[in-house]
């Protein structure tokens, strides 16, 4: 791609700043682009926007909404290849990582314009018969987003979407180390008929300078994609007023594999979810447990389909992976992979930087065996491309070992027995539990229990924190 400056969008004008910092291409470590970085004065003038903004898009009706929120989707798509190819540039995703990272923008724009039709405002009885009880629901106000840098697009329209369909408006910051789709997104706003202020989207790594986006009274809602450790900080910084949040957190997601389960479709399901993304998801799977008498077959199909694997960014051929996105993520994969050998683990497959992919930050698809739950890669979210895989038996608790974490975002379990998967999906404590396969969706609800966060994205219930609910009674004498 062409080295060129990035701007920002503010109150529906595009902004570049004297002052710019550089996004790197992960795939070749190269420079690829300057992001202009957002000053005070814009800062003022974006809640200032957004603010106003509200007062008229909260009043549109979603008859009238709607259209523009359909054309913003047929903008996008419209300009689908170049998009893409940015998003690929910044994060050296496969092409079909990339496309269905996209996609999920434009479906979640969609698919809340629908939400909001049939938002569910219902008639409460009253026991005396003497009044009529009824609820509405309102658009919320300003609301703030950060976003996380592991799939731009489809968090953006986890966001973005809700807020158009509700009537809010929105102030959004994209990773400072993937904002170049986001931005380019952003230009077509205004193309698409959504009025100045109603969306705008900033750049920035200076955290003083951003601060006030969580420290003023404007916003009515924060909400991020993120670390928990960023997400309780950014909580106690908005923390100033009060403020509806609704944050998605760290994971360190279980995989109960049972004695009974189909080896071969869970071996699969398990790599073909950890490599994704280079294993940068925040549901990858992060401890998998497998009893003791399958544990030596599906460490044989699991390395088998793993080898199946092609290391590289864009286009080509076959199940490709590509890199992780900074080298001290890299670095940081390699401290864990030595830990845990250096602790008793064994490397199954993977476990080295690849000689073919000299440039960028790839790493091999990684697979360790007799993991112990004490080392770090047990203890803490990997968000890289390692497998460990951990032996359980008859002796064990295994839906204890399944919530010995902090977290709880998602969860996974194999097995032919329908009571036992049924057993587990109740006992696990996480946001979400999928039994023998791998299911999201927009019309899902996604969201964590215990530290992986508060609030819901996609589904009916994410549009709803977008909204207020208010009780009307009307006397009927």
């Amino acid at each position: 791609m062409t080295h060129r400056t990035f701007s920002m969008l503010i109150n529906g004008k595009l902004v570049q700043s004297a002052k710019t910092f550089p996004v790197t291409n992960p795939a070749t470590g190269e420079v690829i682009a300057d992001v202009s970085e957002i000053d005070p004065a814009s800062v003022e003038l974006a809640l200032t926007a957004a603010r106003d903004a509200f007062k008229t898009w909260s009043r549109m009706p979603l008859s009238q909404r709607k259209p523009i929120i359909l054309r913003y989707a047929d903008l996008l798509e419209e300009n689908r290849d170049e998009i893409i190819d940015l998003l690929i540039a910044e994060t050296g995703k496969p092409l079909d990582n990339a496309e269905y990272d996209f996609g999920m923008l434009t479906t979640c724009l969609r698919y809340f314009c629908e939400a909001a039709a049939r938002i569910d405002q219902q008639v409460i009885p009253d026991p005396d018969g003497k009044f009529l009880n009824y609820t509405l629901r309102q658009p919320l106000g300003v609301v703030v987003g950060y976003l996380a840098w592991n799939f731009p697009l489809l968090n953006l329209g986890y966001k973005l979407g809700p807020v158009l369909a509700s009537g809010c408006t929105a102030i959004i910051k994209p990773s400072q180390l993937t904002p170049l789709a986001t931005l380019r997104c952003a230009e077509l706003l205004s193309e698409a008929g959504v009025p100045d202020g109603v969306v705008n989207v900033f750049s920035g790594t200076d955290y003083d300078v951003t601060e006030p986006f969580l420290t003023s009274e404007i916003p009515a809602m924060f909400t991020m994609i993120g670390s928990t450790r960023a997400g309780v900080a950014a909580m106690k910084s908005a923390c100033t007023n009060v403020k509806h949040f609704s944050v998605e957190l760290g994971g360190n997601a279980p995989v109960l594999v049972y004695d009974d389960a189909d080896i071969e479709a869970a071996a699969t399901s398990v790599v073909d979810l950890k490599f994704a993304n280079s294993g940068q998801v925040c549901v990858s799977p992060n401890r998998c447990f497998v009893h003791e008498s399958v544990y030596e077959r599906f460490l044989e199909v699991a390395a088998k389909h793993a080898a199946g694997i092609t290391l590289g960014a864009g286009r080509g051929e076959g199940r490709r992976m590509g890199p992780v996105l900074t080298s001290k993520a890299r670095d940081r994969m390699l401290g864990l992979i030595e830990s845990a050998v250096g602790s008793g683990a064994s490397i199954v497959c993977g476990g080295k930087i690849p000689e073919s992919q000299a440039k960028g930050y790839f790493l091999e698809p990684t697979i360790l065996r007799d993991v112990d739950r004490s080392m770090e890669l047990s203890c803490d979210e990997i968000f890289g491309p390692i497998l460990p895989v951990i032996k359980f038996s008859d002796r064990d608790d295994e839906i204890a070992l399944a919530n010995d974490t902090e977290y709880g975002l998602a969860a996974y379990v194999f097995t032919t027995n329908l009571s036992r998967g049924l057993h587990a999906a109740s006992e696990i404590e996480a946001g979400s539990v999928c039994v023998n396969g791998v299911h999201y969706g927009v019309h899902l609800p996604h969201g964590g229990l215990k530290q992986s966060g508060v609030g819901k994205d996609c589904s009916k219930y994410s549009l709803q924190e977008y909204l207020t609910l208010k009780r009307v009674s009307v006397s009927t004498e």
